[in-house]
């Protein structure tokens, strides 16, 4: 390396030799490393289905049953010292409080049997759909009949199964074996109710596939997967029947969460491949996007699983819907073809 200075005073540029220096070109570069988004895990259902499906500790459910307790006893005789402190000063007002609190306690009361009710009927659901399992895997005509008489008594009160029920009634006597007999319910009382939960589970997925893709809030997802999740669950379970209160809701969507990770659905299989796959497309254009699409798939899996613990009879061979299908129902026009 050498410098050439005249004097004391460099006279214009500088020259460096470089001698062991070799020539490159562009073309000798290496290539510029191809940095891309990790696909979408749908990261708010999978946080519902975590939440949701977790069973509390013996130690946590002490917890809340003596808070519960506790705040009631507080409030039980705060309510009557107010009461009976302000008869004690105003007999008038004193007594209009006491009939507030009368009827306050009689609309409690009311809830409390209401929900009673909805645990009762779901129990008779959950019954009915053992029963009909039993009796598919027996084969026995007689337990069948059994099995059936009982659904059109769960049904015999609603106006929209009025025909189905009428056409069932007709055709069962042609029934001369378990499997004919349960697909004859399948076709005649099962398949319109399969629609419009279907329906629902379509809906769900759309919104929460929405939801994820517009509003770039982690927090603000798991919400709407949760809340939009929990109404699908029950008002699937009221289309086959089972009718549950706010309770009932919370204990119906513990037991579809514990059915889809006991069934291993919720990590993707091959019936979620072609949703994945979507998403993962998408995901190049744009993640929220791609977010959505996961999103609503796994909402569709938690669609088809409550299906599966709500209806009364179980899916026969090959009647299970597809995830795959109810994804590209429900979000068609939404991503684009």
């Amino acid at each position: 390396m050498e410098a050439r200075v005249t004097g004391d005073r460099k006279q214009g540029p500088v020259l460096i030799e470089l001698d062991d220096a070799q020539a490159s070109s562009p073309a000798e570069a290496p290539p510029v490393p191809d940095v891309t988004a990790p696909d979408p895990t749908g990261a708010a259902m999978q946080g519902v289905i975590a939440v949701a499906a977790r069973k509390p500790s013996r130690l946590m459910r002490w917890f809340w049953s003596l808070l519960v307790a506790l705040l009631g006893f507080v409030a039980s005789v705060a309510a009557y010292d107010f009461v009976v402190g302000l008869i004690t000063r105003n007999p008038t007002l004193g007594y209009v409080a006491l009939g507030l609190l009368a009827a306050f306690l009689f609309v409690l009361t009311i809830i409390a049997l209401k929900e009673w009710v909805a645990f009762v009927r779901l129990r008779r659901v959950d019954a009915l759909h053992h029963a009909a399992e039993s009796a598919r895997s027996h084969g026995d005509l007689e337990e069948a009949r059994a099995v059936t008489a009982r659904l059109k008594r769960l049904y015999r009160g609603r106006d929209d199964m009025r025909w189905a029920l009428e056409r069932f009634s007709e055709r069962e006597a042609d029934a001369f074996d378990a499997d004919t007999l349960f697909t004859l319910a399948e076709t005649e009382l099962m398949a319109p109710l399969d629609q419009a939960a279907l329906k629902e589970v379509e809906a769900a997925a759309r919104q929460v596939a929405t939801v994820t893709a517009i509003i770039p809030i982690a927090l603000a997802d798991l919400i709407a997967a949760l809340t939009a999740n929990i109404r699908m669950i029950r008002r699937v379970a009221e289309i086959y029947g089972g009718r549950s209160g706010a309770l009932g809701s919370w204990r119906l969507t513990r037991a579809v969460m514990t059915h889809l990770v006991a069934t291993g659905a919720v990590a993707v299989g091959d019936d979620l491949i072609g949703s994945v796959a979507g998403g993962s497309v998408l995901s190049k254009l744009s993640r929220r996007f791609g977010e959505g699409v996961v999103n609503g798939a796994l909402t569709a899996r938690v669609g088809v699983a409550a299906l599966e613990v709500c209806r009364p009879l179980p899916f026969g061979e090959g009647k299970r819907p597809r995830v795959s299908g109810i994804v590209k129902r429900a979000l068609a026009g939404l991503f684009g073809k």
